[in-house]
């Protein structure tokens, strides 16, 4: 298949300035990854020049081989970094963050899929600063309702997973133990479990879907009490990985977005460069603007 040429509105800056090398130093000194670095973000200069990052827990090393991701993929043999949880907490704080995105590798040598390290993280940011807000973005625990549970406890502002594309491309992008439906049913857990903790989604566009199937992917979503969404651009990180298919244009994420919205989400960023913790701290204070309007019947 040959190589697309990337549009004009496909554009991101070199990572540079103070702000950018504060956050770079503080997470260095505590030997901690970033899911911003490890799967070549487009956005890192952004963010870290805004003073923000999304810290990868539990290693660098993936169980799973997705097709899209540029994550290391390995066996990482059930180490688990016991004081990391205190060494997040301390960089947070050290940074001066009120929002802040935990996020992971998938650990299925871990019985619990890493739920329990999550939650300790989460325990240990709330306890240096009660005040700063926490979204974490994990994986599907293999469908774990216990393992699920852990992380909900742990009382996260925000539960984040992503189900990174349409039903039909699903075998095709992600890892074999990786499902639409279960990753749905994690989104539904949560709700289940807690409806005030805000639940969030995303999906890659550019690789061979369907506008079509994207909104039937943003209805069933929806229809599980997903509150904020976000779509954007997949760029292919490596030739290694899955070819883009299409170059989307920023009207159709525009229409999506307007479309979405009408679905009854709280909250929706669509555009080619965003993330599913691009902006994220901005997201959820518009979600949460959104749920307080008057009037407003929120999420069900």
């Amino acid at each position: 298949m040959q190589t697309l040429s990337k549009p004009s509105w496909i554009k991101s800056r070199i990572p540079a300035g103070p702000e950018y090398m504060r956050v770079r130093n503080i997470l260095r000194r505590n030997l901690l990854h970033t899911v911003c670095e490890e799967a070549l973000c487009p956005n890192l200069a952004e963010c870290w020049g805004g003073g923000t990052a999304t810290i990868m827990l539990l290693g660098d090393i993936c169980t799973r081989g997705c097709r899209f991701c540029a994550v290391k993929t390995g066996h990482p043999g059930g180490v688990v970094e016991m004081e990391e949880p205190e060494l997040v907490a301390r960089a947070v704080s050290e940074m001066g963050l009120k929002y802040v995105v935990l996020t992971s590798v998938c650990r299925d040598d871990l019985e619990d899929g890493g739920a329990a390290h999550f939650a300790e993280t989460v325990r240990a940011i709330k306890r240096y600063d009660g005040g700063i807000l926490v979204e974490t973005l994990i994986p599907d625990f293999n469908g774990s309702r216990d393992a699920l549970a852990k992380v909900v406890e742990s009382r996260p502002d925000v539960i984040a997973h992503n189900v990174e594309t349409v039903p039909r491309l699903t075998p095709l992008v992600r890892d074999r133990r990786a499902s639409f439906q279960q990753s749905v049913d994690v989104l539904r857990m949560v709700k289940e479990m807690d409806v005030k903790i805000y639940t969030k989604s995303s999906i890659m566009l550019g690789l061979g879907e369907r506008y079509d199937e994207v909104l039937d992917t943003l209805r069933v979503l929806r229809s599980a009490s997903v509150d904020i969404v976000t779509l954007g651009q997949y760029l292919r990180p490596t030739l290694r990985h899955l070819p883009v298919v299409e170059y989307v244009h920023p009207e159709v994420f525009e229409k999506l977005r307007n479309d979405a919205l009408e679905m009854g989400f709280l909250y929706v960023a669509s555009g080619p460069l965003v993330r599913s913790s691009y902006r994220a701290g901005e997201h959820f204070m518009m979600a949460l603007a959104a749920r307080r309007k008057p009037g407003s019947q929120g999420v069900s």
